[in-house]
């Protein structure tokens, strides 16, 4: 029985069956996957996550307090998007240290900061970049509808402002969605390869585009998650956190190697 039939009661076996990667087996073209995949991505997070659930959740909880803490404060609140990737890519090699058989350990959250943090934090740079433009592209677009609304007639006020927010929401998501894309796969591509930050950008777009089925069936079943998540006090991202992050490592594995 593979990983795929049922990820919640061989994680550790399956996983380590990847431990020793010949240069060849990478592609870096990425391969076309199908729409279920993005399901058996969480599936392969939850696998991943249960190899040690005690040190996921302690990773999970000091993530957290972190970012938390930094969001929290002015002028240092830009530093969640710089440091994002780091944390991730030191993930990504944990999630690798788990296939080679050595288990995860918590400095694996800070393993970024010792492979690669220049590069981590470009990519942290180039998507609060992303994320800058996105924020001027859509007041420029709330302007401009917003000003059309205040120009029609006085019943009509109403219904022209709930479209003018359905409408910047579509173009929040059609902006936002490129920019997800760009950022998803960039740190393990940056701390097990030797991508430089563009390179890595650019590639975790391509292969996002080109397997956009399945992407979008992750990123909708993430949505639905993150909400359940946050309903009891947030606590439910102790658990979703570290299956999130190991789900990216398994979509890099399963995007770009061969199974």
């Amino acid at each position: 029985m593979s990983i795929q039939d049922n990820p919640f009661q061989v994680p550790v076996a399956r996983l380590q069956d990847h431990g020793d990667l010949a240069v060849g087996d990478f592609r870096a073209e990425g391969r076309l996957l199908s729409l279920s995949h993005g399901y058996r991505w969480l599936q392969r997070g939850w696998a991943i996550f249960r190899t040690a659930p005690g040190t996921w959740i302690g990773i999970a909880f000091a993530c957290m307090a972190v970012l938390l803490i930094l969001g929290s404060i002015p002028l240092l609140n830009v530093a969640v998007n710089l440091l994002a990737p780091v944390f991730i890519g030191g993930l990504s090699i944990g999630c690798r240290a788990i296939e080679d058989g050595e288990g995860i350990r918590f400095s694996h959250l800070f393993a970024g900061f010792s492979r690669r943090p220049g590069t981590l934090l470009m990519v942290g740079l180039l998507y609060l970049v992303g994320l800058l433009a996105m924020a001027i592209i859509i007041g420029i677009f709330a302007a401009l509808t917003g000003a059309v609304a205040l120009g029609t007639a006085a019943g009509a006020g109403e219904e022209a402002a709930v479209w003018t927010f359905l409408l910047s929401v579509g173009v929040m998501i059609l902006v936002f969605t490129p920019l997800a894309m760009a950022v998803w796969l960039a740190p393990p591509l940056v701390v097990l390869h030797d991508f430089s930050a563009s390179q890595a950008i650019w590639t975790s777009l391509r292969v996002a585009l080109r397997n956009f089925p399945p992407f979008m069936v992750y990123g909708v079943l993430v949505l639905l998650l993150a909400v359940c998540a946050s309903l009891p006090l947030l606590l439910g991202w102790l658990l979703l956190l570290p299956v999130l992050y190991a789900s990216l490592y398994a979509a890099y594995r399963d995007i770009f190697f061969d199974e």
